[in-house]
């Protein structure tokens, strides 16, 4: 994206090359730069050309205000075409507390600690799924902060392989290596022994791929723990418990408000598909639903979607 006509924030560049430099996706990348020039824009615009090092946790108050109004511009100074919701306005907050988190671990100076920058409440508390923004973030976040090169890629490939195919934690913990081939579909037995094929995304196997190249053992299942042999002498297969503690641990590390577990990861997969246009007939048989109510239940349409639906489909709109 173009750059704001003002200075930029100090050593973002160095931060948006170690975003990239942990695979995160090419669109993490552009919302963490996008936000960041917004901060650095308004630090300028609406402060007077304020310092980064003098600003305060007042000044944070002030730019909520700012991300929250209706006359706000964008990161390149431009008139803004609506509000911001209050996610996106959480989105922005937590790409800065991510920058003042990266200058902390650099030793560098920060006028503000990163657990400061308080996000603001979610105005739809009965909301059962992230945000898309939230979740993808979620899923690249073993990545980042996993020291481990072999847990980070482990549980990166097993968020990306729940979110791309919608299988419950039972299904995912108890799969095979045999079970995978090179066309994405796998053949997975789920409650009451019911059989189905779920699709993986080509993002989805690449990550597996990749976290199979450092296994070294002779364990069947897809995924296992680094440490701790079963009683055949093998790497015990992941557990259920493991992995919900990390992905809670994960959530409360990126801010992410809304309360998000393995079973998340299949409602958001169910409710993005939904969002873009696809048949309830075929997410029931994605997700191994019995009934189409069970599944016209499970995926119901988000707030923001219904009234969009709302406006663009109405007969008397106008």
């Amino acid at each position: 994206m173009s750059k704001p006509t003002t200075n930029q924030l100090p050593l973002m560049d160095d931060f948006l090359l170690h975003i990239q430099a942990n695979n995160y996706s090419p669109e993490t990348l552009y919302n963490y730069e996008r936000d960041l020039n917004t901060f650095a824009f308004f630090l300028h615009s609406e402060m007077g050309s304020l310092p980064f090092s003098k600003v305060t946790k007042r000044t944070i108050e002030q730019y909520k205000a700012y991300l929250n109004s209706p006359n706000r511009k964008t990161a390149t100074g431009e008139e803004s075409s609506k509000r911001l919701a209050t996610g996106s306005i959480n989105r922005h907050l937590t790409s800065l507390r991510r920058y003042l988190s990266y200058l902390v671990d650099m030793d560098e100076p920060t006028p503000l600690a990163p657990n400061a920058i308080k996000l603001l409440r979610m105005g739809k508390p009965n909301s059962q799924v992230s945000e898309l923004n939230d979740l993808i973030r979620l899923i690249e976040c073993p990545t980042e902060i996993e020291k481990d090169t072999f847990v980070a890629k482990r549980n990166r490939a097993m968020l990306e392989t729940l979110f791309a195919s919608g299988m419950r934690i039972s299904e995912l913990i108890s799969l095979k290596i045999s079970q995978l081939d090179h066309s994405g579909k796998i053949f997975v037995e789920g409650k009451g022994r019911k059989r189905r094929f779920i699709y993986l995304t080509a993002r989805a196997e690449g990550h597996i791929r990749e976290y199979l190249k450092l296994r070294d053992d002779d364990n069947p299942y897809l995924f296992v723990a680094e440490r701790g042999l079963n009683a055949n002498n093998m790497k015990k297969h992941i557990s259920a418990n493991y992995l919900q503690m990390k992905i809670k641990w994960y959530r409360e590390y990126l801010g992410i408000s809304i309360k998000t577990s393995a079973h998340s990861l299949r409602h958001g997969f169910a409710t993005y598909l939904a969002e873009q246009g696809a048949n309830p007939a075929a997410i029931q048989v994605l997700l191994g639903h019995e009934s189409l109510e069970t599944t016209t239940r499970y995926v119901h349409a988000s707030d923001r979607y219904a009234e969009d639906s709302h406006r663009k489909f109405h007969p008397l709109k106008k």
